[in-house]
């Protein structure tokens, strides 16, 4: 070349190479061959020529999946990637962090690494650069929270790197993604780190880490949950300061998060609370024991100390301690003192008060406030929370803070989403069963003390942990039984059970001693503890495909777009049939007395509910729910219920296309299924009203349980019941949006909404509306009072027009707009159930004359009666308990007490 005085030209065949490796990757895949210029690729990134082009093509392969990057690391990847991170080269930034987040999420062992050769340094400058989009950022975080996750040297450079200020500086960006890690990150950070917790604590970092826990995103509350969870586990040395901080945050957490509607910040919570019993067992073990001595009373019918014989007690589920309660009430005498209703969040506003001081007339059975000296009798999550359920040998000797941590591991124990309530119970069990060993020692020993008030209220540094005792063959208390696979094996750790059999006493000593593992409890120190796969589960976001620009498309030609096409057309011919059905029940030239079918079922139907756009019927028994398609039953599960409760309410939610199946109990308590028509399962569930109180411990008092109403547009569900308040909740964000004041004394019977307007019906005639837009308190917008006995249905209609119908058989027709009603339909009979079509101008009602009356909504006419079911020797019908029209066609179903489901349906004549 110099000779000739020529020009170099270089070599192509690193770009050919780079080439080939790109038309690979547009369409390469796991079943494919791997490719063969991956070893070249990695010789390019040594070019600074091809560099950049080379790691923009190794970030779209390591994003293909798990197996890209053990392929990538099989050839050797490491040292190079390891290698550039000594570059300041600022292009190369959000590659290099994509590259590391994707090596990380697959392999956390490259920790040491980073670490020994200072590499985690260039993610820290990563994380500060304002010109990194957040993105970017969220790729960093993820990288630096794997560095330090379980390991101490990684720690240390992070607390000495100031990565606790440098999050806390981040916490307000607007990526959800993102703040979810910063809390993770922060959270791994100071997880047994005394150094970085004491540093957080100068950086003001719990109260930061609070300001998330209103977030929007359930996974950026659950991450905040277990950082503070983390932090708390974190102390050492129990100093003033220390029990003071951490009493406050446990504090904080049950007041915000216990009525979260997110089992996965539940979870969390649950975790937490576990870490709280752990850094003040003594306490914990005390308030355990008194509440054993009173609930061993309670069921023995006398005051006598259960301290004398420990080995004999056994831990009262909370579920059990409403029941008895309730039917101590009973018992008592019928002129009791008068009762008060709140939720959890008012409950926990009492400060250190443990006595309840403003009674609301008429509602005996929520939460009775008994006098001095007395006990308080309540049936509802809400007073576990408050543990008003005890007596003041309970309530009165132990600070609130104990009161609370206790009450809401109670509440959490009867969650409705079986995973929450097993490890709650887990965790309950474990402080009983200490208590019995502590006190089994004591006895054994000669030596018996019980801890003074003083020391209660007192600091106390964290005994050594103790094993709990397990014995084999016994199932823990209640029907929530299952956990996550990935929590059966640390739950369980090969034992069968927590909990100590009620007939412990009877046994012989001899095979009561070779069944346990009591005397083994304490040889090495530590105890089986309650854990999640969150960070597991959030980690699996950076292992899946990340660069999705230009993929948001819609494949028009897969298999899940003609599925949803599909239900659109099928949609939309459903409208057209009920819009014909309309028009000829508005004319006269049709009838609804064609007979379906009717299913015989195991128990009575007590609710029922339509799939908005096909002729599926969902029929809810006490504790079970059943789907009749045609004239057969298709599938059918059971609910889940505690059992003092049953369902109240049904409504199917996401219709338009497969929709879920919301079912709501009258304690409160709301399920959402998926795939209910063929294999159901349980999509997530959570405490709408924990105040409700279920009616087969509502004693005289009369209560519809809870109602719902749902709003498709707003993706918002409503709920009411016998409470003082309406609770509006946000489904997509899995949060309370705010409470209603019903200011009644009644309970709500039927809610309807729309356009804005939320109209309930209640059990002394009352019809409200509210604009639930607007501030609570002025969101009542209209009362009507001319229904003089309860309301059983309530339908909001087209044009601004309301329908209601009451027990006395009248039905009213109002214009919102107005305080009167348009017209009044007198059916002259008595109505034991009854509904009105959505659209159309019929109601149904069952009377007292024992038949099914169809009436026109214009007149009030009879259109005509059912009696009998169809054929030669169609029996009569039994009692109906409960009547659903279809809300798109004309379509009616009727549920009876002799266990029969029968379907009418509309005819032209």
């Amino acid at each position: 070349i110099l000779g000739e005085d020529r020009t170099y030209v270089p070599s192509s065949f690193f770009e050919e190479q780079l080439t080939a490796f790109e038309v690979w990757l547009s369409h390469g895949c796991e079943e494919r061959s791997p490719p063969e210029q991956l070893p070249i690729v990695l010789q390019v990134l040594l070019s600074q020529a091809h560099r950049l082009r080379a790691l923009d093509l190794l970030g779209r392969f390591l994003d293909l999946g798990p197996w890209a990057v053990n392929l990538a690391l099989s050839v050797g990847i490491f040292p190079y990637v390891l290698k550039l991170l000594q570059s300041s080269a600022r292009e190369l930034r959000p590659l290099l962090v994509f590259i590391w987040a994707k090596i990380l999420a697959v392999d956390s062992s490259c920790q040491q690494d980073l670490v020994r050769d200072q590499s985690h340094k260039y993610f820290l400058t990563v994380l500060q650069d304002p010109a990194m989009l957040p993105q970017h950022k969220t790729w960093a975080v993820f990288v630096l929270s794997s560095v330090v996750q379980g390991y101490k040297q990684g720690q240390d450079e992070a607390v000495a790197g100031n990565l606790i200020s440098i999050c806390l500086n981040e916490m307000e960006e607007a990526d959800p993604v993102f703040r979810q890690w910063l809390a993770i990150c922060l959270g791994t950070l100071w997880d047994k780190h005394e150094e970085a917790r004491l540093r957080a604590t100068r950086c003001n970092a719990p109260e930061s880490l609070e300001a998330l826990l209103v977030d929007p995103a359930p996974e950026v509350r659950a991450a905040a949950v277990y950082a503070l969870g983390t932090f708390i586990n974190s102390c050492s040395e129990r100093t003033e300061h220390a029990n003071t901080l951490d009493q406050n945050i446990a504090t904080r957490l049950l007041q915000k998060m216990l009525e979260d509607g997110s089992p996965l910040v539940r979870k969390e919570l649950v975790v937490t609370m576990q870490y709280v019993v752990n850094s003040f067992p003594n306490n914990f073990m005390s308030l355990m024991r008194a509440i054993a001595e009173e609930d061993e009373s309670a069921s023995a019918g006398t005051g006598s100390t259960m301290l004398g014989k420990a080995s004999s007690m056994t831990r009262v589920s909370s579920e059990d301690k409403l029941s008895r309660q309730m039917m101590k009430q009973r018992r008592s005498v019928a002129g009791g003192p008068p009762s008060l209703s709140g939720s959890v969040t008012e409950l926990n506003r009492m400060g250190d008060s443990s006595i309840l001081t403003t009674p609301k007339r008429g509602r005996k059975s929520v939460i009775g406030l008994a006098g001095v000296g007395t006990q308080h009798h309540v049936a509802s999550l809400a007073s576990l929370a408050s543990m008003a359920c005890y007596g003041p040998g309970v309530t009165s000797k132990f600070k609130p803070f104990y009161l609370r941590v206790v009450g809401g591991l109670m509440v959490l124990e009867r969650d409705p989403d079986s995973e929450v309530g097993t490890m709650a119970r887990q965790v309950l069990d474990t402080i009983y069963n200490k208590m019995v060993v502590a006190e089994r020692d004591r006895k054994g020993s000669g030596v018996f003390r019980s801890l003074s008030q003083a020391e209660l209220h007192s600091v106390s540094a964290p005994g050594s942990p103790a094993k709990p005792s397990f014995l084999l063959g016994e199932s823990p208390p209640g029907h929530n039984t299952t956990l996550p696979a990935s929590l059966s094996k640390s739950v369980t750790g090969g034992q069968h059970s927590l909990t100590l059999p009620s007939d412990l006493a009877s046994r012989p000593a001899q095979a009561w001693m070779a069944r346990s593992s009591v005397s083994d409890i304490a040889e090495d120190g530590k105890e089986q503890a309650v854990r999640t796969t969150f960070l597991a589960w959030s980690a699996k976001h950076f292992s899946s495909k990340l660069m999705k620009l230009g993929e948001d498309m819609v494949d028009m030609e897969s298999e899940e777009y003609w599925a949803k096409q599909w239900l659109y057309e099928r949609n939309e011919k459903i409208k057209q049939r009920a819009t014909a059905e309309r028009n000829s029940m508005e004319e006269g030239s049709g009838r609804l007395d064609v007979q379906l079918g009717v299913v015989k079922i195991g128990q009575a139907p007590s609710v029922l509910a339509y799939s908005p756009y096909t002729s599926s019927l969902a029929v809810a028994t006490r504790d079970s729910i059943l789907l009749v398609r045609d004239k057969e039953v298709s599938t059918s599960w059971g609910n889940g219920n505690s059992r003092v409760s049953q369902i109240s309410s049904l409504e199917f939610c996401n219709s338009h296309e497969r929709g879920l199946l919301v079912a709501g109990s009258d304690d409160g308590c709301v399920r959402v299924w998926r795939g209910w028509e063929d294999t159901p399962h349980l999509v997530t569930g959570w405490s709408l009203l924990p105040e409700l109180v279920p009616q087969s411990l509502a004693g005289s008092r009369v209560s519809h349980g809870l109602q719902l109403a749902w709003s498709q547009t707003g993706q918002m569900l409503v709920g009411a019941g016998d409470a003082k308040t309406v609770r509006l909740w946000d489904c997509s964000a899995e949060v309370r949006l705010g409470d209603l004041p019903t200011q009644s004394d009644s309970c709500v019977t039927a809610l309807d909404m729309d356009k804005g307007v939320l109209a309930a019906s209640f059990g002394d005639g009352q019809i409200k509306l509210f604009d639930y837009r607007a501030p609570p308190t002025s969101a009542r917008i209209m009362a009507f009072r001319e229904h003089k006995q309860m309301v059983l249905s309530l339908k909001m209609q087209e044009n601004g027009k309301l329908v209601s119908g009451c027990t006395d058989g009248v039905v009213k027709v109002w214009d919102i707009r107005k305080q009167s009603s348009m017209s009044t339909l007198e059916t002259n009979q008595p109505a034991v159930s009854l509904d009105i079509h959505q659209s159309a101008p019929v109601f149904a009602v069952w009377t007292s004359t024992q038949n099914i009356s169809l009436h026109s909504l214009y007149e009030g006419k009879v259109l005509n009666q059912i009696r009998y079911h169809e054929g030669l020797l169609g029996n009569r019908l039994g009692p109906v308990n409960c009547l659903r029209f279809h809300p798109t066609l004309v379509q009616l179903a009727a549920g009876s007490t002799d266990c029969h489901v029968s379907r009418y349906s509309y005819r032209r004549y």
